[in-house]
């Protein structure tokens, strides 16, 4: 099996390469939002005395400028890659193939997308350092070696997620649609947008229930040092929790969408 994930990782790194294009495209539109709430932020703290509701310029630019690297790392493509095959009929070949096509194939290609992007975005978010100058003195390697699995579960939560969103192409046309509108939960409820420290009290206490600040606002405390030992152990539980509902869910849906493609004929 591992040799089938190594062929599968040469196969579609190579094939990165063959879309810089589209590569740069992608990489400009992570970029975009966190660089202009880093903006916003920064200049709504400058302007009501250096801070709003405790976090200062700096907490709102080292926030926003580790939340790029985050949501590289741990943001899915799933369905740029898969629906349109069920779409048109083309995942029938993918069916016949001995390994399951998302777990394999689909997997890796995210995986192949992710390191090219984190390539690329590396000297660009230097420059952005340079430009911003942050204080990262709170980051120790301490936390940076804890954000590994923290990130590894946001990812997870994120591939199988978008996964299961996906597989609603088998039933309907307007499968992007539905994935805007889960994207759209998602940058309210993972901090994306903003810190959900800033966010209503209300509004804090269902994003800490929900998977989706597990992907962001999780693995960028810790990174940046914010979190206790407890905290880190309990959102890492939940990380758990949510990986195997979201397995759970991508079974279900997969194994019945599955059913119907081959129903119809395709």
């Amino acid at each position: 099996m591992l040799k089938i994930y190594q062929r599968m990782w040469q196969v579609n790194w190579a094939e990165q390469w063959q879309y810089r294009a589209n590569l740069m495209m992608y990489l400009l539109y992570w970029m975009v939002s966190p660089v202009v709430y880093l903006a916003v932020w920064s200049s709504i703290a400058k302007s009501q005395g250096g801070s709003v509701n405790g976090l200062t310029v700096n907490d709102f630019v080292t926030y926003y400028l580790v939340v790029l690297v985050v949501d590289v790392l741990t943001s899915d493509i799933t369905i740029h890659i898969l629906a349109y095959k069920i779409q048109d009929g083309t995942l029938s070949g993918d069916l016949l193939k001995p390994v399951h096509p998302i777990l394999t194939n689909v997997l890796m290609n995210n995986l192949a997308f992710k390191a090219l992007t984190f390539i690329v975005l590396v000297p660009v978010w230097l420059v952005l350092v340079l430009l911003f100058q942050p204080d990262f003195s709170a980051v120790t390697w301490q936390n940076l070696l804890l954000a590994i699995p923290a990130l590894i579960i946001g990812f997870t939560i994120s591939f199988f997620f978008g996964a299961t969103i996906t597989c609603l192409a088998f039933w309907t046309t307007r499968v992007y649609s539905i994935s805007e509108f889960y994207y759209a939960f998602a940058v309210l409820f993972s901090g994306q947008f903003v810190p959900l420290s800033l966010m209503p009290p209300i509004i804090q206490q269902i994003a800490r229930f929900l998977p989706f600040q597990l992907s962001i606002y999780f693995p960028v405390q810790l990174i940046l040092g914010k979190l206790s030992l407890q905290q880190v152990l309990v959102n890492y539980a939940w990380g758990i929790v949510w990986i195997l509902v979201g397995l759970g869910l991508f079974s279900l849906v997969w194994r019945q969408g599955v059913k119907r493609f081959s129903a119809v004929g395709a």
